[in-house]
């Protein structure tokens, strides 16, 4: 980004997007008439203009031109616009009840406007006057034409239920629309699962992600060897475009090298996906955490014995290695004053009410109790070899015992030290929270563990890493706390409390973690 400064222009600020210009609607003149720029009017947000010129893509600072041309918005009955586009799964449900929220908060008033099925929008109005102050319009379809209109620059805001591909992020590099995987770039609203279902009267209770995969592939093709009947295997997905489907496939079968076989039954809709499936006992399937309807999740396990389900608290912590977020991505452009402040609400503790309310799993940190987390001290010690580890686990009993386990918790993308998605999210959560001062005066404890490959020093002193890194994103995040009011400190106790078996890397991953506790 460049800034220019010249007579009368306040700011300026160059994009280059390598658009041509399309005609030139509105021009924008300096107050002493020595510098005009014309183009066409891409938005304005009620104080800057954005126009694509001959440069490229501008962004100018209203207070220091004058617009003339049939473009020109009305600078004193202005109207916030905001288009957003993608998954239907976060579109029909849980964006409109977090615009209702946001609008009552606000004291303004929100009117659905339905035009077909798959667009709709919100006006909203002023409660005084009942004039508009907002349009914020909907596009319901996928995760892939979310990205699709916002570089074609036909959406402001992308609803994914995946993370951003490496060819969606270089193609929106490269139009100017910043990097899209950067934490201010993307936010989590709320939280999902992918949650393997059966129909209730299939008597396989659980799989390891390893079969999940194999059985994806087409490796796995019968029930006999899950220990079920004798009988073929229906595979159930999402349409191909669904972030859910192409989640399956970004983090199951390619993790494993392995590629989905052809014989797929597809489903446009989540319920019809999971109804589909709990009507044919020889159906397994992928879905959404948040509708599973009268279909049969399966527990995640491995050799070990140890077995995660997809509740509520695992989603939350990530301790459910099949975790998926629910993404809004925010390209690098100025938007509305009031759309910023709807992005700031979705962060706020009413949202995450009404995220709860709405049928997903919340970000709003929980402290739980030790004797809530009886199984996971109990696969510690079933995994415990010789005195050594039975003193290692003894010590940190005694060290958390004092203390609660936060919700939150850090986990970092495979073979690499960057926070995962889920994780850069948290840390803005708790940062908000300390900001906030919810915890002035408390104290707390991020506590590094690890897998148990390897040597335990060398994964007692990794485990330790990973939480000063931690710490110190947290504290980069915190800008107005005044952090001598909360007590933040690391410690580590590395292998010593699995969450899963270290025999796979979904395994190893779940267990490497970095967990908020507090006293």
């Amino acid at each position: 980004m460049k800034q220019f400064c010249a007579a009368g222009l306040a700011a300026l600020f160059l994009f280059v997007t390598g658009a041509s210009v399309r005609a030139d609607d509105v021009t924008l003149r300096s107050q002493d008439g020595a510098i005009e720029l014309s183009g066409t009017l891409l938005g304005f947000d009620g104080q800057f203009y954005r126009v694509q010129t001959q440069y490229g893509e501008l962004t100018v600072d209203g207070s220091g031109v004058l617009c003339e041309g049939p473009g020109c918005p009305s600078l004193t009955d202005f109207v916030a616009e905001l288009s957003i586009s993608g998954s239907s799964t976060i579109g029909e449900v849980l964006m409109p009840a977090l615009v209702e929220g946001f609008a009552l908060q606000a004291g303004i008033k929100a009117e659905r406007i339905t035009q077909d099925e798959t667009h709709f929008e919100y006006v909203l109005s002023s409660a005084d006057r009942n004039t508009p102050v907002g349009r914020f319009r909907f596009r319901v379809s996928s995760t892939d034409e979310g990205f699709a209109d916002l570089l074609a620059d036909e959406a402001d805001l992308v609803m994914a239920l995946r993370e951003i591909r490496r060819g969606e992020l270089a193609l929106a590099a490269e139009v100017g629309l910043g990097q899209l995987d950067d934490v201010n770039r993307s936010r989590v609203l709320a939280l999902d699962a992918l949650t393997v279902i059966v129909s209730p009267n299939n008597p396989v209770a659980a799989i390891s992600v390893s079969d999940l995969a194999r059985i994806l592939s087409g490796e796995i093709d019968n029930w006999r060897t899950l220990g079920g009947v004798d009988a073929p295997i229906s595979i159930h997905l999402r349409d191909k475009q669904s972030g859910i489907a192409q989640a399956v496939e970004d983090r199951v079968l390619r993790q494993a090298g392995l590629a989905l076989v052809e014989d797929v039954t597809r489903h446009p809709t989540n319920s019809g996906l999971a109804d589909a499936v709990a009507r044919d006992q020889l159906a397994l399937g992928v879905a959404s955490y948040s509708e599973i309807s009268n279909s049969k999740p399966l527990a995640l396990t491995g050799t070990c014995g140890f077995q995660l389900r997809a509740n509520r608290l695992t989603i939350k912590t990530e301790d459910y290695p099949l975790t998926a977020p629910m993404f809004l991505y925010v390209p690098a452009r100025r938007l509305p004053k009031l759309a910023r402040e709807f992005l700031s609400y979705t962060r706020s503790g009413p949202a995450q009410i009404i995220t709860r309310r709405a049928g997903f799993v919340d970000q709003a940190p929980e402290e739980i109790t030790l004797n809530a987390q009886g199984d996971r001290f109990a696969n510690a010690i079933r995994v415990a070899e010789g005195e050594a580890d039975l003193a290692a686990l003894k010590h940190m009993v005694d060290t958390l015992s004092p203390l609660r386990r936060l919700s939150t918790s850090f986990r970092f993308e495979t073979g690499v030290a960057r926070l995962d998605a889920q994780s850069r999210s948290n840390v803005q959560q708790l940062a908000h929270a300390i900001e906030a001062g919810v915890y002035d005066g408390r104290h707390l404890v991020l506590v590094g563990f690890s897998d148990g490959e390897g040597p335990a020093e060398g994964n007692l002193r990794i485990a330790q890493q990973r939480a000063q890194a931690v710490k110190q994103a947290i504290e980069a995040a915190v800008e107005t706390a005044d952090l001598s009011q909360v007590q933040l400190s690391i410690d580590a106790f590395g292998e010593a409390m699995p969450m899963a078996c270290d025999d796979t890397s979904w395994g190893r991953q779940v267990n490497r973690r970095v967990e908020v506790w507090v006293r």
